[in-house]
């Protein structure tokens, strides 16, 4: 029984914190990529090189509509930017190595989350999910207090939560 004691201590510094935040921004950081597969044999090599062409992305900010948004809001509340020039053929030649082959060109949609909160004088900016994007979006303008539940060594937030007054 003497391994409980570092169990103990481990689980007590990967644990989660909560703060509560009065100033708060959540961002949705949408794009569109268009990207390439290269290999030697793309059907039976797992891990193919990947080559990113051209792309293009706007800010969502508390779900207000960006400039430079052209699609949406979509189903989630998101906003899109134009489409990026598809590669042409010449161009994903060009990328090819000797003895690979290249696949089609793949359009591929991508959205980052991310909640900037003041506590105190301090400002913080960590990585978030869509349900804590969507909590900010309906408080944002009653500037409700939210409740944020912190992940592992406070490196994301996982939860957010409206504070009664």
């Amino acid at each position: 029984m003497r391994f409980l004691p570092s169990i103990i201590t481990a689980l007590t510094l990967i644990s989660c914190s909560n703060t509560t935040a009065e100033q708060y921004e959540a961002t949705a950081l949408t794009s569109y990529s268009w990207q390439v597969k290269y290999a030697n044999n793309l059907t039976s090599q797992p891990q193919p090189r990947i080559e990113i062409f051209a792309n293009t992305s706007v800010v969502n900010r508390n779900g207000l509509k960006p400039l430079g948004a052209v699609v949406g809001p979509d189903d989630r509340g998101l906003w899109w930017p134009t489409l990026p020039p598809r590669p042409g053929v010449d161009e994903v030649e060009q990328r090819k190595r000797p003895q690979e082959e290249a696949g089609k060109p793949e359009l591929v949609k991508d959205v980052k989350y991310k909640l900037t909160y003041g506590v105190g004088n301090t400002q913080q900016t960590l990585p978030t999910n869509y349900d804590v994007y969507r909590q900010v979006v309906k408080t944002y303008a009653q500037k409700t207090p939210l409740e944020l539940t912190l992940g592992i060594n406070d490196d994301s937030v996982e939860k957010a939560e409206p504070v009664s007054k």
